[in-house]
């Protein structure tokens, strides 16, 4: 490309565009750099002229409800992990020349949730409630020579607005885009590749041209084909006629097809030429791929059968919730593909589009969706508030925007949503995109051209009841669940056993394992203990018999698994809600770390050897004999197992479901467990664990992930709890302090941990989850320099196997020279300030049961760099329970509290009373209200008993509720005396059929108030 290199001086949160840009054809310029913000709401804030000095200044992207943290009266709720919403002004100011005043200019947006208001010099020039569209204003006539105010309000003042976690704020890339009078209109061209043989490929390029293009008569369109490594390989040009779009018709040689083994990229450069003058240049990247759908053999790609190796995504997730950058995107979308993946569907709604153009190039097919819902499905959502007068603006904009990316391959079009709009949907798609077909996540299959089923499909009713006259893919299957390094042998049903289900047998007769992340007494439901990483916690189906269903049955064009990675938000169906505020579907936790789910997948999806041995051989409370599980995944001929030493005998990974592990049943003894690899009866590798003590080292290590596209060079800072011979304690959950230095900034703290409230974002430290967690940084504007500080009091936090304590500090050179720069150690072990009072650490100490250590790291100017603190005895760390630890939950169905529901009118939670479950219960005030129940039922419609328990006395008359499901009257309920208001309960029930997919159940008051309302309870 010849454009000018463009130079933009920053000055607070204002930018200068010289004249010198008038003899560019096209200049895009980002404009992520210093937005002025804040979280508050007036009108004045739209004034040019408003002094904005103390509000805060922000890059973008941007997300504030992540900023904000999490609380258990988010107005998000479960469903956005407990994060608030709320509405928040940006500002910018933009100095222009007369010069740029004569091109026409455009502000884009790339995402920004949701219903955002746009200004421009006061005036008001549009507004877009969808928060997952790109979308673009013509600002020409809005601007002046001098000083230009942009502001924009974004409003989430309405929650909860989806299902899940949503960002708040514009999270994605914004740019201000100037051209030429003439020129191409923006999503105005569309290349397609109609007929590709192995000797030639055919590239049609049809280009709108804007309005003022009718009054030229000179215009004409050049179009050039550049290969993947750059050189010119096809051009032509052609005269433009203004009643019609241009259309360019290349022939290239030997095409190379895009694959996800070999994604390769070919690039059409479009231009407006008035006689020798190149008015206007768009570079279009584009690729060489055949797609065919079969109703009895499924998807094909290039004229060969392939099977969809899918994920579902979150746009929000960890480490980032909302505000990725593109080295952070890369980062996640690599280690998907590095599973073995071979497509993402970004689930419910599109992405900005730095994530397709990094699928194009990565090798990611992508099943692109657009809308969750087409009516409400979260109370406030975009299906509630705008989907009727905005589903055709914005599935024009998506499809017009991402038709040219050879990753996607088929439209969706929603998700467990219903209604008679969706041939409408279909209609409209294809008259924008004929080239693709259009499904959707088990909405309306008759409108649809691909058959998709979500949940449902993980069934053995459904695999052998099949009965389809169109392809059919998985959307969403299997749906399992796993916490990085816990472990049961006791299979975990998440509604209990469901029939019509695949069988899952338990492991052993009895439990093996009993720590927990608390004493069950304090859980709120069932549903709030972690879940195995055995493979054996789910909620119809295995991930490995569903893969296996999704290999033999040649119908079966593939799977989405819920999901790739973790994500903030819809925490209780799977886990029971606070303190849980994440989702553990993943075989990729939030801070990125990988479960052993992740190396099963690699096993069976990928060919260079590879084997992973687990659990890790750490029981410091096991008794000695207890047999253990040992699993290996691996994609070798046959893997031998060592204990000390001794050759426990050899296994081969098999084809069935529940032979594609290797595994043993070992009786413990402390010491080393070792599996070797073999391909051909030679070694292809080899892992090992050994029983660790208790930590008393960190172990740290940093990935880069470079600048790229004007966003900043990433740090991705791993930290872990090693022993004294170097093991990893796997138990670990000691508190890690950081302090950053020089040209660095914090993006996230993160460990995994679902029921962790520390702010990723605010606090300067955190705790260990199963001995590891992650600093994620970003490099300063114009970085030279940066460093951090990382600090640790270490030792087993129950004090089980030792009471030695050491205190680990490192500093890591992350840009620049490394600094040699000491630094000492002051504590203390009787709760004294250890700045005053506190002893140089120089070795290990020991502690008593219920010390609290504090210590400081201070430079040799005596200044505080990190200031920490640590308990250690019984109580502290992890629970350590037994085989009854559990009983009280035993046969138990799904405990909803209705202080966490959503409470409407005078329904106010209390705690004044005794024998309430939960956290407390819900009273009425002797007015009157209802409690909002959600309930999501991701498989077939059916048919569940429900009980409300309640305590109500006779003093306080009828008080008659009515319970609605999904709207509708279900069954009004009378209240007997319960003998003690407050103290005394008793149950009320009712049959209800959920839908598939949102489902909302309330209790409301009928003119009178209502009884003491404790908690809902599913069976």
């Amino acid at each position: 490309m010849n454009h000018k290199v463009l130079y933009i001086l920053f000055i607070h949160s204002s930018f200068f565009l010289g004249s010198e840009l008038a003899v560019a054809q096209r200049i895009q310029t980002s404009l992520n750099r210093e937005w002025k913000f804040t979280l508050d709401d007036s009108p004045e804030y739209a004034n040019p002229d408003y002094d904005d000095k103390d509000w805060d200044l922000k890059h973008l992207p941007h997300d504030w409800a992540f900023e904000g943290g999490v609380s258990e009266d988010g107005s998000q709720g479960q469903g956005g992990g407990y994060h608030d919403g709320g509405v928040g002004w940006y500002r910018k100011t933009i100095q222009l020349d007369q010069s740029n005043l004569d091109k026409v200019i455009y502000l884009e947006f790339e995402g920004v949730y949701m219903n955002s208001e746009v200004w421009i010099n006061g005036t008001p020039v549009g507004k877009r409630p969808y928060g997952y569209i790109s979308f673009r204003y013509e600002i020409s006539k809005f601007l002046k020579a001098g000083k230009n105010t942009i502001a924009v309000r974004v409003d989430n003042s309405l929650e909860p607005s989806a299902r899940w976690y949503h960002p708040c704020g514009i999270y994605a890339p914004v740019s201000l885009i100037e051209v030429d009078p003439v020129h191409i209109e923006p999503n105005g061209i569309f290349v397609t590749t109609p007929h590709i043989t192995p000797e030639v490929g055919e590239v049609v390029a049809d280009v709108h041209v804007s309005e003022q293009a009718k009054s030229q008569s000179k215009i004409r369109i050049r179009y050039q084909v550049l290969s993947p490594d750059g050189k010119v390989l096809q051009k032509t040009t052609a005269d433009y006629k203004a009643s019609t779009p241009a259309r360019g018709i290349l022939k290239v040689s030997k095409p190379r097809p895009w694959s996800p083994e070999s994604p390769a990229l070919y690039t059409l450069i479009t231009e407006v030429l008035n006689g020798k003058k190149v008015l206007d240049r768009v570079t279009t990247s584009f690729g060489f791929r055949t797609v065919e759908w079969k109703t009895k053999t499924g998807f094909w790609l290039n004229n060969k059968n392939v099977k969809i190796r899918g994920v579902c995504e979150h746009w929000e997730g960890g480490p980032v919730a909302g505000a990725w950058t593109k080295p952070m995107l890369r980062w996640k979308l690599q280690l998907i593909k590095d599973m073995g993946n071979n497509a993402v569907r970004p689930s419910h709604n599109p992405f900005p589009p730095m994530f397709y153009d990094l699928c194009d190039e990565i090798g990611l097919l992508v099943m692109d969706e657009l809308f969750d819902g087409w009516s409400q499905k979260a109370r406030h959502d975009y299906g509630a508030q705008a989907f009727e007068e905005w589903w055709q603006r914005d599935l024009t904009e998506w499809v017009k925007r991402d038709r040219n990316h050879p990753s996607i391959f088929v439209w969706s079009l929603g998700n467990e949503t219903h209604g008679e709009i969706a041939g409408e949907l279909v209609k409209l798609g294809t008259s924008l995109d004929s080239t693709r077909l259009f499904t959707s996540g088990a909405s309306n299959p008759e409108d649809m051209q691909v058959i998709g089923i979500n949940g449902g499909s993980e069934t053995k009713s459904f695999i052998e009841n099949r009965k389809f006259d169109k392809p059919f893919i998985s959307t969403e299957a299997p749906h399992t669940w796993q916490t990085r390094g816990y472990y049961r042998t006791q299979t975990w049903w998440r509604d209990n056993e469901l029939p019509g289900i695949y069988p899952l047998p338990n492991l052993t007769e009895k439990e093996v394992f009993f720590y927990e992340w608390t004493d069950p007494k304090n859980w709120r439901n069932r549903k709030q203990s972690l879940n195995s990483s055995y493979d054996n916690a789910t909620v119809r189906i295995s991930a490995r018999k569903s893969w296996e269903l999704v290999r033999d049955l040649p119908w079966h064009s593939g799977n989405f698994r819920w999901t790739g990675f973790d994500y903030y938000g819809e925490s209780a169906l799977p886990h029971g809600g606070w303190p849980f505020n994440l989702f553990m579907g993943g075989p990729i936790d939030v801070a990125g770390f990988k479960k052993d789910l992740y190396y099963f997948y690699q096993s069976q999806w990928t060919t260079k050897p590879m084997l992973h041995l687990f659990p890790h051989w750490t029981h410091p409370r096991m008794k000695k004999g207890t047999k253990i599980p040992v699993w290996v995944y691996s994609n070798a001929d046959e893997v031998e197992l060592f204990l000390n030493g001794k050759s426990l005998g050899i296994d081969q990974p098999g084809i069935k479901w529940d032979k594609m592990q290797c595994d043993w049943l070992i009786p413990y003894e402390e010491g080393e467990i070792e599996a070797v690899a073999y391909v051909d009866g030679k070694e292809v590798g080899r892992m090992r664990h050994k029983t660790a003590g208790s930590p008393v080292k960190l172990r740290n290590t940093v990935e880069l992930l470079p600048a790229e596209d004007q966003f900043p060079t990433c740090y991705v800072v791993s930290s872990e709890a090693l022993d004294s011979q170097g093991s990893l304690y796997p138990y670990a959950s000691n508190t890690v302090y950081y302090k950053l230095e020089g040209d660095i900034r914090k993006i996230s703290l993160e460990n995994g941990n679902p029921t962790d409230q520390t702010s990723r974002t605010e606090a300067h430290h955190r705790a260990f989850f199963m001995g590891k967690t992650r600093a994620f940084l970003e490099a300063k504007e114009g970085a030279k320099t940066c460093s951090i500080l990382i600090a640790s009091i270490m030792g087993d936090k129950s004090l089980y196997q030792s009471r030695k304590i050491t205190i680990d500090v490192e500093r890591l050179a992350l840009l620049g020279s490394k600094t040699s720069e000491d630094f000492v150690i002051k504590y203390t072990i009787n709760g004294a300030d250890p700045l005053d009072e506190g002893t140089s650490y120089s070795a290990p100490f020991q502690v008593n049961e219920g010390t609290t250590v504090k210590a400081v790291v201070l430079n040799r100017k005596q200044e505080v760099l990190i200031t920490m603190s640590e308990t250690f005895g019984e109580g502290n760390g992890l629970f350590w329970g037994d085989e009854y630890s559990k009983d009280m939950w035993k046969g138990r169905g799904i405990n909803i509290a209705a202080e966490s529901a959503e409470l409407l009118g005078n329904a106010k939670p209390s705690e004044e009373g005794r024998r309430f479950k939960h956290s407390g219960f819900v009273t009425f005030g002797n007015q009157e209200g209802a409690i909002r129940w959600f309930q999501e039922n991701d498989g077939e419609k059916r048919t569940l008993n429900i009980r409300i328990r309640y305590s109500h006395v006779e003093a306080h008359g009828d008080r008659p509720m009515e319970l609605m499901v999904n709207d509708k009257k279900i069954k009004v309920f009378q209240f007997d005396d319960t003998g003690d208001l407050g103290s005394r309960w008793s149950f009320v029930n009712a049959t209800i059929e959920l839908q598939k997919g949102a489902n909302y159940i309330e209790l409301k008051t009928m003119g009178k108030s209502g009884p003491y309302v404790d908690e809902l309870f599913i069976d």
